[in-house]
C-alpha cells in the first residue's frame, strides 16, 4: 500500500497534476482542475469542502492483517481573495473545527507536511502525560523537539539547535511552560477550544458526542462544509480566543503562550530516539528567510501586549517568562553574540588584552 502511494504522489509530481482515475475515485479531488486557482476556490467548499476518503468506523476497512484503517479526511478550505486566509493559523482552525465534527477526538497531533513519524510507540508514551493521575488534567500540550534527517556533516547552518532542543526547552518545560514550536506537538482539544484550566477541574476524556455517532459519511460531509468555509470565523473567537492566533508570523508561540496564561501547562518530551524526523533547510538563502521571519514574528510579540512579562505577570511563573524571551530577544541578542565573536579574536590579532589591567597596591604597616 505504501508503495503504491509513493508511485501515486511521484507521478503527480513529475505529470503536474493528478491521474484521471484518482480523480475519479475521490470526489474531493474531482473538484480540481485548470480553471480553479489556489487562492480562490470556493466551489470546492461548497460543493464537497470534506471527502472522507477511509471510514474508521467501517469494520471492513482493514489492512492485510486484519487491524481496522483510521478515518482518513481531506479537506480544502475555502479560499477567496478577499477575505484573509491567514496562512497555517487559519488552516490549523479549519482542521480543528472539521475534525471535531468528524470524531472529536480529545487529542490533537499537530504535524508539518515536511515531517514523519520515526517512531511507532509515540501515542503510548504521550497519553501517559495527559491521563498521569496528579498532573495529566493541567496538561494542554506536549512539545517534541525538531530533528531532521538532512543535516549536513558539520551543520554549517546550525540545524541540530542543540542548545535549543537539549537545554532551553527543557529548561522552559521545567516550568510548565514549554513553547509551542508549530510541529510535533500533541494537544489537548480543550485547551484549542479556548477553555480555561482551573486547578480540581476533571477534564473528560470521552468527548465523542453521541450525536454524530448513527450519522452517515455523507451528513457529515455536509455538516463539515460550513465549519471549512471562510465566513465561518466571522464574528466569532476563532483567531482570539479559540484556535491558533492572528496576526502574527509566529503564531505558535504566541498562541501556547496565551493557552499558559489560561491556566494550563505543558510538557517538553525528548526521547533518546526522534520521535518526528523532517527537512531542515539546506541552502544559506532558505536559513536566512527561515531566520528572518521567525525573528521578526517574536520582535513583534515581544513588543506588543503579549510580552510575556506584562501578559504573563502573575500568570506563568518568572522563571517562564525568562525563557520565552531568550526566543523574543532572538534578533536583538545576536548582538552581543557577534560582539563575543569579532572583537576577542580581533583583540588577539592585535596583541591587544581583552581585560583592562589591575593594579594593586600593598601598604605595608
Amino acid at each position: 500500500m505504501y508503495e503504491e502511494m509513493k508511485t501515486r504522489i511521484e507521478t503527480a509530481l513529475e505529470t503536474g497534476k493528478i491521474p484521471e482515475e484518482t480523480r475519479k475515485q475521490h470526489k474531493g479531488f474531482s473538484q480540481w482542475n485548470l480553471n480553479i486557482k489556489r487562492s480562490d476556490h470556493h466551489s470546492i467548499v461548497q460543493v464537497m469542502a470534506v471527502g472522507i476518503l477511509i471510514d474508521g468506523r467501517d469494520t471492513s476497512s482493514v489492512d492485510d492483517e486484519g487491524s481496522r484503517f483510521p478515518t482518513l479526511v481531506y479537506m480544502a478550505r475555502e479560499k477567496r481573495p478577499n477575505w484573509p486566509h491567514n496562512f497555517k493559523a487559519g488552516a490549523m482552525n479549519a482542521l480543528i473545527r472539521v475534525s471535531s465534527e468528524i470524531t472529536n477526538a480529545p487529542f490533537i497531533l499537530n504535524l508539518d507536511c515536511d515531517m514523519y513519524s520515526n517512531n511507532a510507540d509515540t501515542i503510548r508514551e504521550i497519553l501517559c502525560f495527559f491521563m498521569d493521575e496528579k498532573k495529566g488534567d493541567e496538561i494542554a500540550f506536549v512539545q517534541f523537539p525538531q530533528n531532521y534527517n538532512n543535516k549536513t556533516e558539520n551543520d554549517i547552518y546550525g540545524n541540530a539547535c542543540y542548545a535549543t532542543n537539549v537545554v532551553e526547552l527543557a529548561g522552559a518545560g521545567g516550568y510548565g511552560a514549554a513553547l509551542y514550536c508549530g510541529t510535533g506537538c500533541f494537544h489537548r482539544r480543550e485547551s484549542l477550544s479556548g477553555e480555561k484550566y482551573s486547578k480540581g477541574d476533571t477534564v473528560q476524556l470521552n468527548t465523542r458526542p453521541k450525536k454524530n455517532e448513527g450519522k452517515s459519511v455523507v451528513d457529515l460531509e455536509e455538516s463539515s462544509k460550513v465549519l471549512a468555509s471562510c465566513s465561518y470565523e466571522k464574528g466569532t473567537q476563532w483567531g482570539k480566543e479559540m484556535g491558533l492566533m492572528y496576526g502574527c508570523p509566529v503564531e505558535d508561540i504566541v498562541t501556547g503562550l496565551a493557552i499558559q496564561c489560561r491556566g494550563w501547562k505543558s510538557a517538553y518530551y525528548n526521547p533518546e530516539r526522534s520521535t518526528f524526523l523532517g527537512l531542515a533547510p539546506t541552502t544559506l538563502e532558505v536559513g536566512l528567510v527561515q531566520h528572518k521571519r521567525w525573528s521578526e514574528g517574536m520582535s513583534q510579540i515581544f513588543l506588543s501586549k503579549y510580552c510575556p512579562f506584562t501578559y504573563g505577570h502573575g500568570r506563568i511563573k518568572l522563571g517562564a517568562q525568562m525563557a520565552y524571551s531568550i526566543y523574543l530577544l532572538w534578533a536583538p541578542f545576536s548582538l552581543p553574540t557577534l560582539y563575543y565573536v569579532i572583537v576577542p579574536s580581533l583583540c588577539l590579532l592585535k596583541g591587544i588584552s581583552l581585560f583592562p589591567e589591575v593594579y594593586i597596591s600593598i601598604k605595608l604597616m
